[in-house]
């Protein structure tokens, strides 16, 4: 099962690329992918969608305040806002409990969350793989029980691991894209079938799937253009734009072709050679799939802002600052071959087209058995990020262990030095067997265990496996 939310469409965009990678690795495999909004009701729906974008517009400041002040893991890891989502996804704990999947891959974190509860709650038993759809992590990704956690980039994925996270549950694929954006394109056929000239610079501007209102000020730009080129403007789902756009274009319509929704979207990335538009994760990734640089315009506060700064630090766009230089800024990168092909070629460095096929091989291949994270090592990890330190540098109590299966060498647990003291124990060698059969929430007793007499910890149920401490 494929579980997203209808915040925006890139969570769902980024689903459906995995849903296709897992058709095309597995053939026969029964796949079923869910928006998981769907499932609940019109309020909570309107609260978790509309109501985010009209804070966007609206007073974005408090939108970036409240990123920034949910990204420490686990920071909101018991509040009312994980108990409104509880109460409002009991249609989805159903669904999910009829269908009980093997595997389940999740693109957005109120799934995460959810099926993670399960997990803990013994309701489901299937792996669980978590997909984040922005270069950065944010902490409300982060959850326990997982199988595997995918990062959309290296520097994300060493985020992950310095605040504790075992390095053998995390990779950086990339964000999942369509399957298509780096195969070849008949460039001549697709001029022709959007009406564009055989040659020349076409410039792609987004509003994105809702269709942004920032986009006529754009148009207006691009009209004044000194540079000669052709623009399409792509106006997603809003039909009062498309008409606003087409009247403002009157009589241009040879330099401006004005679209509304479409599903060609990888066809237009792959002839144009510029993007203006918003930072989107997946919109973001798509580009650089493509090998398509950036003119970033009006980022959403938050995970916009630091999409925006990652491609600004690789060489792949440039931003915006000013509404009214758009139009110049476009101007500029016209006027500089050179610099625009530098641009492309850092696009095509940072693309990772395969990132859908890879997350979707990764995830078959995750273990069912999940990786616990005490409460300890859960409050030990958000202390650490406040104070500004890596994991690695704890001291005392709140230095982070993980216990390692010795058959498979995998991690299945993350605990505290604190808790291995409660059991008397002070410090053990990477090379001393520990009996494990039941790992629940992490809430162990002394008396469940055996110290004196076998030197491994044992708990009196079945499954027992040994494992190592590191």
């Amino acid at each position: 099962m494929i579980l997203a939310a209808g915040v925006g469409s890139g969570h769902n965009q980024a689903a459906s690329a995995v849903e296709a990678a897992l058709h095309e690795l597995e053939p026969d495999a029964n796949v079923h992918r869910l928006d998981v909004l769907e499932t609940t009701n019109d309020v909570f729906s309107h609260l978790m969608d509309d109501t985010y974008f009209q804070l966007v517009s609206q007073v974005p400041w408090l939108v970036g305040w409240g990123y920034d002040n949910a990204d420490p893991p686990f920071k909101l890891a018991a509040t009312p806002l994980t108990w409104l989502e509880q109460l409002n996804t009991l249609s989805l704990v159903r669904e999910l409990r009829s269908y009980n999947p093997h595997l389940v891959i999740c693109t957005h974190f109120l799934p995460a969350r959810l099926v993670s509860l399960m997990l803990a709650r013994k309701q489901l038993r299937g792996a669980l793989t978590i997909v984040t759809t922005d270069f950065d992590v944010q902490g409300l990704w982060l959850t326990s029980p997982f199988s595997h956690f995918f990062a959309a980039r290296d520097e994300s994925r060493e985020y992950l691991t310095t605040i504790g996270i075992p390095a053998d549950r995390v990779s950086a694929p990339g964000i999942p894209v369509r399957l298509d954006l780096a195969e070849p394109v008949d460039e001549a056929e697709v001029r022709r079938s959007f009406g564009l000239r055989p040659d020349g610079p076409v410039v792609l501007i987004s509003a994105g799937a809702a269709g942004g209102s920032y986009t006529l000020n754009v148009v207006r730009q691009v009209l004044r253009m000194a540079q000669p080129c052709q623009a399409v403007v792509v106006c997603g789902r809003n039909a009062e734009l498309k008409q606003e756009v087409e009247a403002l274009v009157a009589g241009r319509e040879d330099d401006i072709v004005v679209l509304g929704y479409t599903t060609r979207m990888a066809d237009l990335m792959r002839v144009a050679s510029l993007f203006v538009g918003k930072p989107g994760g997946l919109s973001s990734s798509e580009c650089m799939a493509a090998g398509l640089p950036m003119v970033i315009v009006n980022p959403i506060p938050g995970q916009e802002v630091r999409n925006a700064d990652y491609l600004l630090e690789e060489g792949a766009a440039v931003r915006c600052n000013y509404p009214t230089t758009v139009g110049y800024k476009i101007d500029e990168l016209l006027a500089e071959p050179a610099r625009l092909a530098r641009m492309t070629e850092a696009a095509r460095r940072v693309g990772r087209p395969d990132a859908a096929r890879d997350v979707a091989t990764a995830s078959l291949r995750a273990a069912a058995d999940p990786l616990w994270l005490s409460r300890d090592a859960q409050r030990a990890m958000l202390q650490a990020v406040e104070d500004g330190e890596a994991a690695a540098d704890a001291t005392g109590e709140r230095r982070l262990r993980t216990l390692c299966d010795t058959r498979t060498g995998r991690s299945v647990a993350l605990v505290t030095q604190a808790q291995l003291e409660v059991l008397g124990v002070q410090e053990w060698s990477t090379t001393v067997g520990l009996s494990l059969s039941w790992l629940n929430s992490l809430r162990w007793q002394p008396e469940h265990f055996d110290l004196a007499t076998t030197g491994r910890w044992v708990l009196g149920r079945r499954q027992e496996r040994t494992l190592t401490l590191r």
